[in-house]
């Protein structure tokens, strides 16, 4: 087992690593750091027009009228129908950054760029406007590419030094808007022509060529049940050799599961019916319970059901919090990293947890998740009761209950061990 366990650490590991470390998927990754607040405002607004209580809703209504729910949506418009845009100013930041070139001027010609690609709409009186619903998740994955792809021109004109260089005595911000002048215009250029070579394609827009070709598979297949295995099994696996699965398997999926838990804020803020079981919310509020593979289980064994000294003090200081899905204390204080006994349940939880949730969602048992962007701290049931109502909150107590009698036989086995040792049977 040991032998067995350090090859898979070897090749898990360098892997791993390079992922970590990429440039473009970190970028990424700050990108939705920049966003994410921003969503999760945006959720406040629209929850306040949505909340399951029918007293309450009377009660606004005749406050402020029919039309009250308008009130409180324009925020949510303007966070979550918009969010490409703070995504292309995050990622645009952190690859300015890395490169050490000008991150204003990075930002500008990126945004410049998506705007140039983004169609203009007219309506039967000749105004003219940029669609919103290009600013949302549909037009997330063009950003996330015409991003990466201006900041990459950028950088590389300047690397070659065609800027225009002003002297020492003109100030730093007068410098930099003269010596970005060069790159963006070049940017501009070639944006522009991949405009026009779009309007020369059945698909007209790059848009249009984005979504129909890489954005609605890869999201098909994101919210799919045998990639949501597969996904599981990874993260599990790396943090089972002490690698941080959930950041290197979330820099792949956010893009895609934030896209889809955004359609369905949509849908919800619509009164539509919501398309997607598996987005965020099912990922951080459905199988990461208690934290990465839904320890929360193994927290109330430690904190409760303890023998030995070792666990009940690990018990203390890990249950407060798993309650807010933290559970670095389980996974190097018991330990579980390249442990072989707590291996297979801390694979097989997240496993039960994910294909039991998509069932009861796809049969209608448990609402799917309304879109609303919590903190990934948020407790569960609590979390339940606001993304899918009672039901929701109901099933997370049936799932405390799972993760507890998945974990426990295994936990036994180490408490009972530890129990040993301190008495010096062992």
């Amino acid at each position: 087992m040991d032998k067995f366990l350090e090859a898979v650490e070897n090749k898990l590991a360098p892997l791993a690593q390079k992922l970590d470390r990429n440039r473009y998927l970190t970028a990424i990754k700050d990108g939705f750091f920049v966003v994410m607040p921003l969503l999760i405002i945006g959720s406040v607004f629209l929850l306040i027009t949505q909340l399951p209580f029918q007293p309450y809703l009377d009660f606004m209504e005749g406050l402020l009228g029919k039309e009250w729910p308008s009130y409180f949506l324009t925020v949510n418009t303007m966070t979550m129908n918009i969010m490409t845009l703070f995504v292309i100013l995050g990622i645009s930041r952190s690859l300015a950054k890395e490169y050490k070139i000008d991150i204003v001027g990075s930002q500008a010609v990126s945004l410049l760029a998506f705007f140039i690609l983004t169609p203009v709409m007219k309506d039967s009186t000749g105004a003219e406007g940029l669609p919103i619903a290009n600013f949302g998740a549909a037009g997330l994955f063009i950003g996330m590419i015409v991003t990466i792809l201006s900041v990459e021109l950028f950088r590389l004109v300047i690397k070659r030094g065609w800027v225009i260089k002003m002297p020492e005595s003109v100030p730093p911000n007068v410098a930099n808007s003269f010596s970005a002048l060069i790159p963006g215009f070049i940017v501009v250029v070639i944006v522009n022509l991949i405009r026009i070579g779009f309007l020369l394609t059945p698909f007209e827009t790059a848009h249009n060529f984005i979504f129909e070709i890489l954005q609605k598979p890869l999201l098909s297949l994101g919210s799919s049940l045998p990639a949501l295995i597969v996904l599981i099994l990874f993260e599990a696996t790396l943090w089972a050799f002490g690698i941080h699965g959930s950041n290197i398997m979330l820099a792949v999926m956010t893009p895609i599961w934030t896209a889809l838990a955004v359609e369905n804020a949509e849908a919800f803020a619509r009164g539509d019916v919501l398309p997607n079981i598996v987005n965020m919310q099912f990922y951080s509020n459905y199988i990461k319970i208690g934290g990465a593979s839904g320890t929360i289980g193994l927290a109330i064994a430690c904190m409760f059901f303890a023998k030995s000294s070792q666990f009940k003090v690990l018990g203390k200081l890990s249950f407060g919090p798993a309650i807010f899905n933290i559970n670095e204390p389980l996974i190097f204080g018991m330990p579980i990293v390249l442990n072989p006994i707590m291996l297979i349940p801390f694979v097989l939880c997240p496993l039960v947890l994910g294909i039991l949730t998509y069932v009861v969602m796809a049969l209608g048992i448990v609402p799917l998740t309304n879109g609303l962007q919590l903190p990934w701290t948020m407790p569960p049931i609590f979390s339940g009761f606001i993304l899918s109502g009672w039901r929701g909150a109901v099933f997370q107590v049936i799932e405390i209950f799972i993760s507890f009698c998945i974990f426990f036989p295994f936990f036994k086995v180490e408490d009972q061990k530890a129990l040993k040792v301190e008495k010096g049977e062992m």
